[in-house]
């Protein structure tokens, strides 16, 4: 059983390469959005609530810094809230699936399954970490095993619970990633030209920051600009009421396409998610947009550690100046072609220490 939360598309993303690992081990996987069972008022409360936050100057840092991060009375008060609606509508679910192994990927669901695991002998719990620092609300009492993205990020899972088994593997992604077109045949099925100057834009499911304002920015300096809103509808009306007069810029609102879009750019300009491993993946250039905060900005900066990356202001200006730098640099960074490997070889053994190898 996998336990994302639809908060934004990355945990999704994240769900959907965990379960596709595990079915090439031979497993068969459910999955169950946590957010979702929160019900439909609950549900766009708590999206509106992230939303709200992340708008606000300064409110979701101070949230993440002074109360998720070490763990505070406003801290724990939110997940019980949460954790409370959600534990009731889970239980009938986890007890139809019957699974062996239920897998986290998103902290409320990690906390939720500590509430539930007392009731499920025999099941076993594993909490895949997308954030480079697992604040308090991702570590819970009775998880077996925690896969995490780095030794530091480890050290800090271990801050809460000294006696944490933790793993530390690349974050996987899904297989379209790793089977990526050429950049010539990307091209081809896209409509754009073999030898233009090319980025793909995009900023999370739910479109983050001035898109449309850097699209113009971008085309202005011709640059051939895709330009993903995921399912922010006003960015995706903004841009393709940019792209009617500004023939360099190609729209797309949520699509499927991703990995041939990414295919296609020289550079790739996102967010600090999970977008950056599937670039690694590719082998593409990324420049990072400071637009998420709190976690965001953590997750920024181990991205920048790992190479092949650039951070960029969200000024349209400044970020042109950024981008055409790196386009002007001819050679794509080598594909991350060992993350899978190494990958299954973490999963490997956080299975051993769940007893389910």
């Amino acid at each position: 059983m996998l336990l994302p939360g639809s908060i934004g598309m990355g945990h999704h993303a994240l769900a959907e390469a965990v379960s596709e690992d595990l079915a090439g081990r031979g497993w068969t996987t459910e999955t169950a959005d946590v957010m979702a069972l929160l019900g439909g008022v609950g549900h766009r409360l708590g999206e509106r609530t992230f939303r709200s936050l992340l708008s606000t100057p300064g409110a979701f840092d101070a949230l993440h810094f002074a109360a998720l991060r070490q763990g505070s009375t406003v801290a724990n008060w939110l997940d019980a809230r949460a954790v409370g609606r959600i534990v009731p509508r889970l239980r009938p679910v986890l007890s139809a699936a019957r699974p062996s192994l239920v897998v986290s990927v998103f902290a409320t669901a990690a906390s939720a399954m500590s509430r539930l695991k007392p009731e499920l002998p025999g099941v076993r719990t594993l909490t895949v970490c997308s954030d480079f620092d697992p604040h308090r609300l991702w570590v819970h009492p009775g998880t077996d095993c925690y896969l995490v993205k780095s030794a530091a990020s480890a050290a800090l899972v271990r801050r809460f619970d000294p006696e944490a088994t933790v793993v530390v593997a690349p974050t996987p992604v899904r297989a379209a990633f790793s089977a990526a077109p050429s950049r010539a045949d990307a091209r081809a099925s896209l409509g754009l030209p073999v030898d233009a100057r090319c980025v793909l834009l995009m900023t999370g499911g739910w479109g983050l920051g001035p898109l449309a304002a850097s699209a113009r920015a971008l085309a202005a300096a011709g640059v051939e600009t895709i330009a993903v809103a995921g399912r922010n509808q006003r960015a995706v009306d903004e841009l393709r009421a940019l792209a009617a007069t500004h023939a360099r810029v190609h729209v797309f609102g949520f699509t499927d396409r991703v990995a041939d879009l990414m295919a296609a750019a020289n550079v790739v300009i996102t967010t600090s998610g999970d977008t950056c491993s599937e670039a690694r993946v590719v082998g593409r250039k990324l420049v990072l947009l400071d637009v998420v905060a709190g976690h965001g900005r953590e997750n920024l900066q181990h991205e920048l550690e790992l190479g092949h990356a650039v951070v960029a202001a969200t000024d349209p200006a400044l970020l042109r100046q950024v981008v055409l730098r790196e386009l002007e640099e001819a050679a794509d960074p080598p594909p991350d072609s060992e993350r899978m490997q190494k990958w299954r070889k973490g999963m490997d053994e956080a299975l051993r220490a769940t007893d389910l190898h």
